[in-house]
This record gives structure tokens, C-alpha cells and sequence, in this order.
């Protein structure tokens, strides 16, 4: 499965997949009306959910054939009367549609032959029958499964067999299996917003589907909404009892919220259940190096290496550790030695980001940026990473017409919940020094972290719906002005604080707590109609220091930007310039930070927060190195050191490689008065 977090730079062990033992399907009666259309299943753009046929549908006693993981083959081994109808909407005139004067029954025989061929262990017989019956009948259900079966019982993967998936999947929507697998598949190559489509399809089937519930969990936690992918795990634990698979994916779930002891506790099962799950062990220690434990972590590392001596994870952790100790040189040779010695083809993008980055501190820079390129290449090329400029920009075009002055003054807002702590809003570029913001605001004691919070963006998600309004995100805010929603920016406020609780996160006697989601300063004009009191602190720092550390790690947020160092700067000036509209537009309780301000003059700038705040000063903010929160950020590691400048003007070391870069952000940097050299 993917083996990076969107969240973060680092590398958290590998979700687990669910197998054999979760074979049982619990889905409902055949006549359920819950299938996503064969359009819909077909399009990541299309988020509508039609009606299809039951899972069972066309089931016969005399199958024997049984779909992938060992599970009974559900809906048309023979084909049901109603198989298929009512699902070709939507669909090109070559798509589902037999070739004319052919009928189905003609290729009966090929499809037996083929069946019986594979239930015998004759694969290669079974999947000639089955390219036979194909050539004739190209989305005849049954040949598309012995095909698909064919091929995975031969360990075959890659486009191919995802695109077999999907045929069979636009023939029946209502087959749990495919759709499942589907799902895994799609969430394996990093295309999560389809692979939501098909894991929530796969929960209207069969709600009491454990493997169901643990694909929907694992997208929701890679999507940064861990608090709901934890009740999903929690689900497939209640119906299925505790198994290390869905023990370590949740605990990468509890961890990724910073629930560290519980999260231990997972861990400590996952490794009970099954001691040679050597995912497990890697998440437990990388969990124990995030809170400093390093000793712990080599402890556990040890435990997974008696397991899997030869795993390409072991050796990325060991480079991982050794670069905590400050032993970069010996982290860069174990890099170097893993692929030296065959363990694998060639460097994941998680180690080569990471050799980079060791080369980097190293001094070594020509080496550092070649790791760089070549780690997002793969990224783009091999995993499908690629930046959605067309959605961004639509978005941001519509933001601000939206957000203007003059509709402004006509809306209403959220009236301030007093009973409860408010919310900080630290918001910044990815990398531009939000993490040690919040770790300096939150050395108050009146002040709780509550790190990358998701609220504002489910917000934007279910605003439409919650408003009853037929339009978009932010249109659909006109619909503030009318009289049945006059509560609905309250119901905001209390959905943002009941979450926040849910979490956990203020502390006894805390007035705040923080959120310091990356680009939530694209969503300034929603955050001010729901919390219009709340301060903004925005962190500002040199866009091509920014943009360097875009480049060097593994960052998902912004529409994939961060892959080629040319999006980063499109979207980089997309965002600054929405921020500058908002600040035009609206009446922000706002301060702008410098990066470089806070490194070079310290305590004036601290203070000048705490002030804006309305917080008295606390002498411990200026030692936030020393706070002992686990930070779940590719910062994490940084903001256990002391500030230091060598992270100022960084850029500098790879300018050549910048120009076009600097071209597009020239505007930008000119007007903040940034040098370009």
C-alpha cells in the first residue's frame, strides 16, 4: 500500500491491507438500492451516487467459481434477468455494448471451458478462454473475473489490471469484491479522491463489512481526518475482533492525531497478534523517534530487523535514526548501501527525498538537489503526483469574486460560544515556520496545540448541503441571507469546537488552542464569517526559501504542488495573491510574522504575537525547542533544536536551478521587497 502520508515529509509505516481473514462479506439484500453508478465509478470528478442492482444479484446455486481472497463470486456468474440495466447512462457508445450481432450466448462455452480451466489450475488455459469470449463480448461479466483472477493468481498488477477492475465494475457497480479491490488498488497508486468513491460504495454495500470499514479508514486518515478513519478501524475491530493488520493501521491512525499511549497500545497488539509484522514495528519506532525517545526506537528497529532483515523500510529507519543522532554520514551510506546491494531496483522517493535532505546538511549540495529532482520525478511519473492547476485556479477565481467587500457587509456572522476555548489560526505556505510558531505560542499554559486541523475544509465540503443551497462552495454562502439559515454560521462554529473537543486537545484552563493547517489561509473569507473575532496569525517567509523546502520533502497539501518546483511557484503565487484580495476585502483580525524576523530579532517578535493574541508574555516561548508536544508535521524534528539561520536564505545553494521559478514569483518577491540572487 502507499507508503507515504500526505501530512508529512517523514514516512510512517505502510497501511496494511486486509486479507483472507476478512473474507466475509455481511453485505445487504440484493435489492438495496445503494450501487455507484458505472459513470460515477469511472470518474474521480463525478461525486454523485446512482442507484444500481443488489450485490446478489443473478446469483445461482450452481456457482462454483469464487471471486478474489477465496469469497463466493457475487452477482452474474450466469446473469441475472435485470443484470445491468439502468447503469449505462453517462457512458460512450463503445463502452458496455456488445458488438452488434453477437449474442452473450455465443461465448457461453469459451466462458465454461475458461471456468472450468481455472477451478482445474490451468491459468493459461483459463485466461485464453477468457480473451476468446472478450474479443466477442468485451464487458461479458464472467470472462472479465477469470481474466482478473487469472492475472492475480499470476501476481500480475499495474494499469492493466486495474483497468479490468473497472470494467467489471462498471458491469456491476454491486460486486463488493471488485469494488473493494478497486478501492486498495486506487488508494496503493495515491488516487485518493476515487478511491473515497469506491471504499464509501463498498460501506453502502455492506455496512457490516470489516474490510470495507478498514479501506475507509485508511483514505480518511491519508485524507487528514484521522478522528473519523479511528471510528472506521474501531468498527471493523468491533465486528471482526482485533487482528494486527487493523491493530497497526490504528495505531498509525491514533498517532497521527498524537494520541502517542494509546497509539503504543495499538502498536503493542499489532506486534502481540502477529510478532512477525514487521509494518508494526517500523510505525512503533518511527512513533518513538518523533517523541524523542531515540533509544526506544533503536530498541524496536532491532525487533523489526529479526523479522524482515532484507526490508527496503528497515534501511530508509536506520538512515532516519542515524540522521537524528547527527550521524549523517553514516545515514547516507546505509541510503547508498541498501541500493548497492539489490535490496531494491532503485531508491523509493521517500529515501532519495531523505538522502537529499542529509546531503543538504552535509553541504553537499549538488548531490542534495539531484536526490531532490530525481525523488519527485518518481513521485509524478511513477506514483501519478501531478499538481490540479485547473481546480486550484477555478477555485481561487471563484473565491474571490465571492468574497468582496460589498457582499461582505450584507452577511452575517457567527456569534463568538464564550463557554468554550477559541481558536488561534496560524496560517502559512507549507514550510514557511507555522510549526514553530504554534510550538512558541503554546508554551503558554493558556494556549493548547491543536497542530493540522481538517474542520475548515470539511466546513467548505458540507457547506452546500448544510445550507440546502444548489450551489458550490463559496456561492452557496449567499444563501446565509436567507431566513431559515440564520443559524447555520453558529451551527459552524459549534461543529469546529464539538470536533476540536472530540480531539481532545485543550488542556485544563487553556483560553485557545491553535490550527496550523497548511493554506487555510485559502479559506480566510469562511474562517472570518464563522470565527470573525479569532486571530490570524499569518507566517511569511522568503517564497524561494519556501519553495526549496517544498521541493526537498514529501508534501501532499495543495493540490499536489509540491512535485515540480514549477507548481510550487504557480501555486505559491496563486495563494499569495488571494491572501493579498482578503486582506483588501476583508476586515481581518490579522498579523502578518516574517520567518526571518523571528530568527533574527526573537523575543520583540515573540511578544508582538503574544500581544496581538491577548496573551501575557511567557519567558518559555522563547525556548520552544523545549516544549515536549509530539508535533505530527515534516517539521517535527526541527522544532526540537534551537531557532537557527541556516534554514534563512537556503535557496541561495540552488539558485542556478531556480530561474523559471523566480520568473513566475518576480511579482511576488519584488512587492515584498524578497532579494531574487
Amino acid at each position: 500500500m502507499a507508503k507515504q502520508q500526505g501530512r508529512s515529509g517523514g514516512t510512517p509505516a505502510e497501511p496494511q491491507a486486509f486479507g483472507a481473514d476478512y473474507a466475509a462479506e455481511a453485505a445487504l439484500p440484493a435489492n438495496a438500492p445503494l450501487g455507484l453508478e458505472p459513470a460515477a465509478a469511472s470518474n474521480p470528478q463525478m461525486m454523485r451516487r446512482g442507484q444500481g442492482q443488489g450485490p446478489n444479484q443473478g446469483q445461482g446455486p450452481a456457482q462454483a467459481m469464487r471471486g478474489p481472497g477465496g469469497r463466493p463470486m457475487q452477482g452474474a456468474m450466469q446473469g441475472g434477468p435485470n443484470q445491468g440495466q439502468g447503469q449505462m447512462r453517462g457512458r460512450g457508445p463503445q463502452q458496455g455494448q456488445q458488438q452488434q450481432g453477437v449474442d452473450p450466448k455465443v461465448v457461453a462455452p469459451l466462458v465454461a471451458e475458461g471456468k472450468q480451466a481455472f477451478e482445474k489450475g490451468d491459468s493459461t488455459l483459463a485466461e485464453l478462454r477468457a480473451m476468446q469470449a472478450l474479443q466477442q463480448v468485451p464487458d461479458h461479466l464472467e470472462a472479465l473475473v477469470i481474466l482478473y483472477q487469472c492475472k492475480k493468481k499470476a501476481n500480475q498488477g499495474g494499469p492493466q489490471m486495474e483497468n479490468i477492475l473497472r470494467r467489471i465494475v462498471r458491469k456491476n457497480a454491486n460486486l463488493l469484491w471488485a469494488t473493494t479491490e478497486l478501492a486498495f488498488m486506487l488508494f496503493a497508486r495515491g488516487e485518493r479522491v476515487e478511491c473515497e468513491q469506491h471504499a464509501r460504495t463498498a460501506l453502502r454495500l455492506a455496512p457490516r463489512n470489516p474490510q470495507a470499514h478498514g479501506i475507509m479508514g485508511m483514505i480518511l486518515t491519508e485524507t487528514n481526518r484521522a478522528l473519523a478513519g479511528e471510528y472506521h478501524f474501531r468498527k471493523a475491530i468491533e465486528i471482526s475482533g482485533e487482528n494486527t493488520r487493523i491493530a497497526a493501521n490504528l495505531a498509525n491512525n491514533l498517532k497521527t492525531q498524537g494520541k502517542v499511549d494509546e497509539s503504543e497500545t495499538w502498536y503493542r497488539k499489532a506486534t502481540e497478534l502477529d510478532p512477525k509484522n514487521v509494518n508494526a514495528w517500523i510505525g512503533w519506532c518511527r512513533m518513538e523517534e518523533a517523541r524523542r525517545a531515540i533509544p526506544q526506537a533503536w530498541e524496536l528497529l532491532h525487533e523489526a530487523e529479526k523479522v524482515a532483515p532484507d526490508t527496503v523500510d528497515l534501511s530508509l529507519t536506520r538512515a532516519i535514526l542515524y540522521g537524528r543522532e547527527k550521524k549523517n554520514e553514516e545515514a547516507v551510506a546505509e541510503l547508498s548501501r541498501s541500493q548497492a546491494e539489490g535490496k531494491s531496483k532503485g531508491m523509493q522517493p521517500i529515501a532519495l527525498l531523505e538522502r537529499g535532505r542529509l546531503y543538504d546538511k552535509m553541504d553537499r549540495f549538488e548531490e542534495a538537489w539531484a536526490d531532490y529532482v530525481e525523488g519527485k520525478r518518481l513521485c509524478r511519473e511513477v506514483q501519478g503526483r501531478k499538481y490540479n492547476d485547473r481546480v486550484a485556479k477555478n477555485l481561487v477565481e471563484r473565491l474571490k469574486r465571492f468574497f468582496i467587500r460589498q457582499r461582505m457587509t450584507l452577511l452575517p456572522r457567527a456569534h463568538k460560544n464564550e463557554h468554550m476555548p477559541q481558536p488561534i489560526f496560524i496560517v502559512g505556505y507549507p514550510r514557511s515556520g507555522t510549526t514553530m510558531v504554534e510550538q512558541t505560542v503554546t508554551a503558554s499554559p493558556l494556549a493548547s496545540a491543536g497542530d493540522e486541523l481538517v474542520f475548515i475544509s470539511d466546513l467548505a465540503r458540507v457547506g452546500p448541503r448544510w445550507l440546502g443551497s444548489p450551489l458550490q462552495y463559496p456561492e452557496c454562502l449567499s444563501d446565509l441571507w436567507m431566513g431559515d439559515n440564520q443559524l447555520v454560521l453558529d451551527q459552524f462554529r459549534d461543529y469546529y469546537l464539538e470536533r476540536a473537543g472530540q480531539l481532545g486537545i485543550w488542556e485544563k484552563g487553556a483560553k485557545y488552542f491553535t490550527d496550523k493547517m497548511p493554506l487555510n489561509e485559502t479559506h480566510l473569507g469562511l474562517i472570518h464569517l464563522v470565527f470573525p473575532e479569532s486571530p490570524i496569525i499569518y507566517v511569511r517567509r522568503h517564497p524561494l526559501d519556501i519553495l526549496t523546502s517544498n521541493f526537498s520533502n514529501f508534501l501532499t497539501h495543495g493540490f499536489n504542488q509540491a512535485f515540480d518546483l514549477k507548481t510550487s511557484a504557480t501555486h505559491y503565487a496563486l495563494i499569495d495573491d488571494l491572501v493579498e484580495h482578503y486582506k483588501q476585502q476583508l476586515d481581518l483580525n490579522f498579523l502578518e510574522v516574517r520567518y526571518e524576523d523571528l530568527v533574527e530579532n526573537q523575543e520583540p517578535n515573540v511578544r508582538k504575537m503574544f500581544e496581538f493574541i491577548g496573551l501575557d508574555f511567557d519567558p518559555k516561548s522563547l525556548s520552544f525547542h523545549e516544549n515536549q508536544r509530539y508535533a505530527r508535521t515534516a517539521s517535527y524534528a526541527q522544532v526540537t533544536e534551537k531557532l537557527y539561520d541556516s534554514s534563512v536564505y537556503r535557496y541561495r545553494h540552488y539558485r542556478k536551478y531556480m530561474d523559471e521559478a523566480v520568473d513566475i514569483l518576480r511579482p511576488c518577491l519584488e512587492r515584498l521587497k524578497y532579494p531574487t540572487e
